[in-house]
């Protein structure tokens, strides 16, 4: 199996598999970034909070409750983790 996408002749565009042990780092590090995101707990102004950050690292959000941050996370259409 090469780097490259199959496509399926009669979906033109759609791919149906690919050999991950041949994607570049860049590429191995980009996946799952759009979907994961982490959830730490950090003080904000003296009080708990919690940051909300994509799978890259980037900041998101901050909530006040895990509980909100982890149904912010699934109500976007995102996978949660907790980091402790």
């Amino acid at each position: 199996m090469n780097s490259q996408p199959d496509y399926d002749n009669d979906a033109p565009g759609l791919a149906l598999a690919m050999d991950i042990r041949h994607l570049s780092s860049e590429q191995f590090s980009a996946l799952g970034v759009s979907q994961l995101a982490y959830v730490k707990p950090i003080l904000l102004n003296g009080a708990k909070a919690f940051a909300i950050h994509g799978a890259d690292g980037t900041p998101m959000a901050v909530a006040g409750d895990e509980t909100v941050a982890m149904a912010a996370i699934v109500q976007h259409e995102m996978v949660a983790a907790l980091v402790h």
